[in-house]
C-alpha cells in the first residue's frame, strides 16, 4: 500500500503545483513595451509636424492635398494598428475592419474617373456651336 500511495501522491503535488501556476501566468495578460507606444508617439508627432510643414511652406493644388491625405492615413494607419490593438487581432478581424474603407477608396477612384469621363462627353456634345 506504501508503494501505490507515492505515485498517486506525487501526481497530487504535480497537478496542486499546476493548478497555482496557471492563474499566475493569466492574471498577467497581454503587455506590451512601452518603448513600442513612446515610438508610435515620436512618429505621430513627426507626421503631424510633416503635415503642419505643407501649410507652413505654403503649397497649393493636388501636391498639398495629396501630402496631408498622406500624412492623415499613415497617422491613422500607426493609430489603429498600435492604440487600437489591431497589430495583434486575428487576420479575419483585419480585413473585416480594413476592407470597406478601402473598397470605398476603390469606388470614389472609379467615380472619379467617370466624373472626368462624363464631363468631356458633355463639353463634346453640349457646347455652343460655333
Amino acid at each position: 500500500m506504501t508503494n501505490a500511495a507515492l505515485p498517486m501522491e506525487g501526481q497530487l503535488q504535480a497537478h496542486a503545483h499546476d493548478a497555482v501556476a496557471v492563474p499566475a501566468v493569466h492574471t498577467k495578460g497581454q503587455q506590451h513595451p512601452i518603448k513600442l507606444y513612446l515610438v508610435v508617439w515620436g512618429w505621430l508627432f513627426v507626421l503631424s509636424t510633416c503635415s503642419y510643414l505643407v501649410d507652413y511652406f505654403g503649397l497649393h493644388g493636388y501636391l498639398r492635398w495629396s501630402l496631408i491625405l498622406l500624412f492623415m492615413v499613415l497617422k491613422a494607419g500607426l493609430i489603429v494598428a498600435v492604440f487600437m490593438h489591431m497589430a495583434w487581432e486575428r487576420l479575419a478581424l483585419a480585413y473585416a475592419i480594413l476592407a470597406p474603407p478601402i473598397a470605398v477608396l476603390v469606388f470614389v477612384a472609379i467615380m472619379v474617373l467617370e466624373s472626368e469621363y462624363t464631363h468631356l462627353l458633355r463639353v463634346l456634345f453640349f457646347a455652343a456651336p460655333s
